[in-house]
Order: C-alpha cells, then sequence, then structure tokens
C-alpha cells in the first residue's frame, strides 16, 4: 500500500469548551496538514485519544475526516477495542469511503500468536475490499504470527511495529518476508524519534502526531530518508528531537497534550484533552512555545 510509505499523520482530536467533538476545529487540524503536502492520514489512532471517543463520535471523526481529505489524502481509519466492536467500526469505515483500517493491538492481559492472528483475521475477513494494517506493539508477538496473517487475509497490507526494538524489527522483517508476505509494508510506528534508525533496518514509512503541528518538517525527515541522506536526515532529527522528548516524558503522559498545547498555540483548536490525559503544566506549555520559535512558526 503506497500511503504506508510516506508520513503517516495520526491526527489529533480537538475538543470544545463543553469537551464535545470540536467538528470544524478537526476540520482546520487536518487540512493545516494536508495542505501541506501529508498524503495519509490516521483518525481514531492513539494520538486521536481513540480510547475515549465514543462509538458516535469515532464515527464522526471519521466521516469528518473524510470530507475534508478527499482526492487529497488516503485515510487509513483506527478501530479496536473487543472484536465484534472492532469487525462493526471495520466495516462502518469500509462503508464511509476509508482506504484502509489500523487495527490498534488488542487490550487484553492475555495475548497469544494465535489470538493476535484470530483476532485481525476476523477483522480483515469482514472487509475485503479494504486493505488492514496491523498495529504491532507487543514485543511478544512473532514473525511467524504477522506471516501466517499475511498468507491467510490477502487484504493486510502492512504493519505498524512499535516496539522499540530495531533489533527485534530487523529480526522480525527477516523473519516475517517470505512465503507471501513480501508484499508488506513496515512503518515506523514509533515517530519522528525513532524514524532514522527504523529506516536502515527496512521501514519504508513513519507515523507522527508532530506532523499536524509541523507537517513540513517531518515531510523534510522523510524526504531525506527516503532519498538515503542520512546527515541531512539527522539533522533534520535533531531539530524535532525536543518536541519528541517532551512527547516521551513520564512514560509518555504528554504524548498527545503536547500535540494539543502546539496546536492551541498555533491557533488551530483548543489544548482540552480528556481523561486519563491531562494538559500540560504551565512549564512545559512554555517548553512547547520556544520549540514553535525555534521551528520559525510560532507567535
Amino acid at each position: 500500500m503506497d500511503g504506508l510509505r510516506s508520513v503517516v499523520l495520526i491526527n489529533a482530536t480537538p475538543f470544545d469548551s463543553r469537551g464535545a467533538l470540536a467538528e470544524d476545529d478537526y476540520a482546520r487540524v487536518l487540512d493545516h496538514a494536508v495542505t501541506a503536502g501529508i498524503g495519509t492520514v490516521t483518525p481514531n489512532g492513539n494520538t486521536s485519544e481513540f480510547y475515549s471517543l465514543t462509538p458516535e463520535e469515532i464515527d464522526r471523526a471519521l466521516a469528518i475526516t473524510v470530507d475534508t481529505v478527499k482526492g487529497r489524502a488516503k485515510v487509513i481509519a483506527g478501530v479496536g477495542h473487543e472484536l465484534d466492536r472492532a469487525v462493526r467500526t471495520a466495516q462502518a469505515a469500509q462503508d464511509a469511503g476509508a482506504d484502509a483500517v489500523m487495527v490498534h493491538q488488542p487490550v487484553h492481559p492475555y495475548l497469544s500468536d494465535e489470538g493476535w492472528v484470530n483476532y485481525h483475521k476476523a477483522i480483515a475477513d469482514a472487509v475485503p475490499s479494504l486493505k488492514v494494517v496491523c498495529y504491532l506493539r507487543s514485543p511478544h508477538i512473532s514473525g511467524t504470527a504477522v506471516r501466517r496473517l499475511a498468507v491467510a487475509c490477502p487484504n493486510v497490507a502492512g504493519v505498524k511495529y512499535a516496539v522499540p526494538d530495531v533489533l527485534a524489527f530487523a529480526d522480525m522483517l527477516t523473519e516475517t518476508g517470505f512465503g507471501g508476505a513480501e508484499r508488506l509494508v513496515w512503518v515506523c510506528g514509533l515517530a519522528e524519534a525513532w524514524a532514522p534508525f527504523f529506516w536502515v533496518a527496512g521501514a519504508e514509512g513513519f507515523t507522527s502526531g508532530l506532523a499536524g503541528v509541523a507537517p513540513e518538517l517531518s515531510l523534510q525527515l522523510f524526504d531525506e530518508l527516503d532519498a538515503g541522506n542520512p546527515g541531512s536526515a539527522m539533522r533534520v532529527w535533531r531539530r524535532l528531537k525536543p518536541f519528541e522528548d517532551l512527547r516521551a516524558r513520564h512514560g509518555n503522559a504528554y504524548n498527545v497534550s503536547a500535540v494539543k498545547e502546539a496546536l492551541a498555540q498555533l491557533d488551530l483548536c483548543r489544548r482540552d484533552v480528556r481523561p486519563p490525559i491531562s494538559e500540560l503544566p504551565p512549564f512545559e506549555r512554555d517548553e512547547v512555545g520556544k520549540i514553535l520559535r525555534d521551528w520559525g512558526i510560532g507567535g
């Protein structure tokens, strides 16, 4: 799937002063990124606060996304929760005009290779006309399981790999990449901070929340990686790293709130987030402002 060989935006979900979905702001945030050149977006991902959204909000967010980026970008809709709901959400995404679905890793305290394959196969079989992307966050799922799924389901097109272990990633590509699974596109699911290192190991794209804030910089990093310019890529990486380091603080507690704060400072939406996430404290808000000014986009 060519849309994965790119910067894949995981967009934020803006809320209004009452805590409801802010539809105009949602479209504005998407338009900001797509107008700058982002060609693939994932509504209802983790940066979208997927697990705090109601089923109705998930459907509405997808509808706004399709309406806003139609003809300009590919849409990969996030789906998940228990299997029945994941299947129904995937079918709704198919009906809404999404190009693909990204299956969140099952939220369950116990996870086996066989169960992981069965979960994803049920979703893929339910939407045969859609491409399916697996979101792999567990180090315990094997390359054999990924290969079994890819062979069983021709519409499984890629893997968003979000285990912070480049050596394990390289081993998984070796283990997976034969017997019918060669077509899979592997995406670094750990954003700009890890993208250059996963690129060397075989990634062809990366996901990004930062691309909703400074899409030009995310695209610049991708272009340098894609052109095989590691020195130039690392210079861009060093510019982006302070923001990604801030997002990663306290066990990634600021992952979403830093993005929302930056968008608020750019007057694209409010900074509001939903529990169990919290807004940035004042010191970190000032830090975001300094980073934006250093990038030449802050006030």
